[in-house]
């Protein structure tokens, strides 16, 4: 049970295989392989930590550290306050950059005109501040922003919410079935959809996602929660020109 509660509790904060853009299988024999597999965690990666005495490992659970023998597991985020950076979310920023690129294909994107920048927003169709954020489209598009979206039930994959997103990512025009479930129009049920919302759903949970809207800026930053346009673009030209 013990086992099985710790496993849950990390699960908020999972992420992919990617470390700076590098995947790297450890020894399989590795005393943290062995014993995080015990609680059902993947260690993908095993990279140094600045705390002495402490490995940072990225898992299909979380960003995670650990002692080398595997005995002691700390889970949170690590500040390096002399120069004010949240390490584990520096870590996750390239985890998310890479993860995401393994799901342009199925994304549902409105294209900028004049695009300049983009963000990746997970998103939820019955979510308030998501259809605040859909009705700024305009404002965002002639702002140069290509909007792509990815589907998170945030009741999980059970229910109406996980269906309806099926419909839409399934729908022959799914720009238009996005917009029209966003303003409470019911969605029509496509037969045989295979849309993938719960990878999507799991990709989100791997990012450390628990809420919609969840807006990933080009750095792998992520905004957890509903932005203005005018905010969204000035954390994109600020983040540019760092």
């Amino acid at each position: 049970m013990k086992k099985l509660m710790l496993a849950g509790a990390m699960l908020c904060t999972s992420i992919s295989a990617f470390a700076n853009g590098v995947a790297v299988t450890p020894d399989a024999n590795d005393p943290i392989i062995t014993k995080f597999a015990e609680l059902g965690v993947t260690v993908k990666q095993i990279n140094p930590s600045p705390v002495t005495g402490l490995k940072e490992l990225i898992t299909n659970k979380g960003v995670l550290y650990a002692s080398p023998d595997g005995q002691y597991l700390m889970q949170g985020t690590l500040i390096d306050l002399n120069n004010r950076n949240n390490l584990t979310e520096q870590a996750l920023n390239g985890v998310r950059v890479e993860g995401l690129k393994e799901y342009e294909e199925s994304m549902i994107v409105y294209k900028a005109p004049n695009e300049k920048h983009s963000i990746t927003v997970f998103t939820d169709i019955s979510c308030g501040y998501c259809r605040k954020l859909h009705r700024e489209l305009d404002d965002l598009l002639d702002a140069g922003i290509t909007v792509k979206y990815l589907a998170f039930p945030r009741g999980g994959l059970q229910g109406s919410g996980y269906a309806d997103l099926m419909n839409v990512w399934c729908a022959r025009d799914q720009q238009e079935a996005l917009t029209e479930a966003k303003s409470g129009t019911s969605t029509k049920v496509v037969a045989g959809c295979s849309a993938p919302v719960a990878e999507h759903y799991q990709l989100g949970q791997s990012f450390g996602i628990s809420g919609t809207p969840a807006i990933i800026l080009e750095d792998g930053t992520m905004i957890p929660g509903y932005q203005p346009a005018a905010a969204l673009k000035a954390a994109l030209e600020a983040n540019k020109a760092s």
